[in-house]
């Protein structure tokens, strides 16, 4: 017999564990207006894992005038449903990231509740699909306030008035006090594309993994991709499930990398501390970090190799690229090859000097370059990351006035230099959170300060109402 107790089951038992926990607080942040309009306390801009999970922490600091912005339509936000081209997700499915600790918020409980305690041991790591299907319960179970279809373009410092004006696609206007950028793993800077393609081919003859790609169209044709990491083999894996032909894999490296870092800092605490470490360290560690390839899983690598049209060329980096005869012909140490159509998983670049809504901050904020001196070689990619206080939000260059900086936070991978594996990546999440959210408050309630200090001096209310002598009910008068 199965013990799956179903959702409205579960959905009944979290409101009762939200209320045992008194998980919502009572509004508390005095409320700025402009032009006759209240304007948000906090915008978030995301309203994938990263965004969902901080507009719903914001409730247990008391912050209740938020709302949550996302480009995409209703049920597609973040990458699950649009980029993301894995089976299933890399990290450990015992991973609780975005449940603070409520029990029946948790992965486990929502997959549980439909599938049973069987179901859940058979599980081996979450399907893409699945963790898509929980985010959009989550979303809904909450009650969160999402605007979908909802693009930022710009941010507008208002710092006379302590706010931010949003403009979004279309025209649209928004007022917030704070700005959290839950923009995920390429909010932070741009997906990188090497100059060789995008100079010399057309582009109906590339795309990189980011972006959506019609495999359908490319139906019995071959592919080349360009990088070894692991979504080059769920691109290729993915391409030929939709039946592409063939699939080649090229890669700098003589040898498949075979460490994945992330499961040592998973391992001792080293997500949650990272923080801790002096900026010498941080710099040296990532150097480290970004020196490594993430590997594909073992799964994944199985199932791409598994098929008969699947290639894979280690020290083969691509030397030159050219369109000939209406095919992309690759140039290579070991010669020439011709494919109809190739995809480049080559990574992204962290810099807020690449983020259209950021133009006229970008000169203000500081990097990595700008702060810190390493005790060895410089790295230009860690140098580029923006360097961030210690609840994520952007700081001043030396000798600029940063006003215009105050209450902009960067929840994304930018913040991995400074932070960790902290904002993006589900390793970190359940670390980053409270930390993201108390710094939010914080700045919330110290911008307020003298006004909240005030009324508490010159608080009033008589709460104790007893008199001594005690009057004796039904003494004589």
């Amino acid at each position: 017999m199965s013990d799956a107790i179903g959702l409205p089951a579960l959905e009944a038992r979290l409101a009762y564990e939200l209320d045992l926990i008194g998980f919502a607080r009572a509004p508390w942040v005095r409320s700025r207006a402009i032009a006759g309009e209240t304007a948000l306390d906090v915008a978030v801009i995301g309203g994938g894992q990263c965004g969902i999970a901080v507009a719903f922490g914001l409730r247990r600091e008391g912050v209740t005038n938020a709302m949550v912005f996302d480009e995409n339509p209703a049920g597609f936000e973040g990458p699950w449903e649009t980029y993301a081209r894995m089976v299933t997700l890399r990290t450990p499915k015992h991973l609780n990231p975005i449940d603070f600790g409520v029990p029946s918020l948790t992965y486990r409980a929502w997959w549980e509740a439909q599938h049973g305690g069987a179901g859940w041991d058979a599980v081996d790591k979450i399907a893409r699909g699945d963790w898509m299907a929980y985010l959009r319960w989550y979303r809904r179970v909450l009650d969160l306030a999402i605007a979908n279809d909802a693009k930022l373009e710009r941010i507008e410092p208002l710092p006379e008035l302590g706010l931010h004006r949003l403009h979004f696609a279309g025209g649209g206007i928004e007022h917030a006090r704070k700005v959290v950028l839950a923009t995920g793993i390429q909010g932070g800077g741009e997906w990188h594309t090497p100059a060789m393609v995008r100079d010399n081919l057309p582009k109906s003859l590339w795309a990189h993994t980011s972006e959506p790609i019609d495999f359908a169209a490319l139906h019995g044709k071959r592919i080349g991709i360009l990088g070894g990491g692991a979504s080059a083999f769920d691109n290729a894996n993915h391409a030929l499930s939709e039946g592409v032909g063939a699939v080649e894999v090229f890669m700098r490296r003589k040898v498949l990398p075979r460490v994945n870092p992330i499961r040592f800092m998973e391992r001792v605490g080293f997500t949650a501390r990272y923080p801790a470490l002096d900026d010498q360290t941080k710099y040296a560690a990532m150097d480290c970090f970004l020196g490594h390839n993430q590997p594909p899983t073992n799964d994944t690598f199985a199932r791409a190799a598994a098929w008969p049209g699947f290639a894979l060329h280690l020290g083969a980096p691509w030397l030159d690229v050219a369109e000939h005869e209406g095919l992309v012909r690759v140039t290579t140490p070991q010669g020439l090859h011709d494919f109809d159509f190739v995809v480049l998983s080559t990574g992204l670049l962290s810099d807020p000097g690449l983020r259209p809504e950021l133009a006229e901050l970008s000169p203000l904020i500081a990097r990595w370059a700008d702060k810190v001196t390493p005790l060895g070689k410089r790295n230009a990619l860690i140098d580029a990351h923006p360097y961030l206080g210690d609840a994520f939000e952007f700081l001043p260059r030396d000798g600029v006035d940063g006003a215009p900086l105050h209450g902009l936070f960067a929840f994304n991978y930018s913040a991995l230099v400074s932070l960790g594996l902290s904002a993006s990546a589900l390793s970190g999440l359940h670390n980053a959170l409270p930390r993201l959210l108390k710094g939010v408050a914080d700045q919330l309630f110290l911008d307020d300060r003298e006004a909240l200090v005030a009324d508490f001096m010159a608080y009033d209310e008589h709460e104790f109402l007893g008199e001594w002598p005690a009057s004796i009910e039904g003494e004589a008068a």
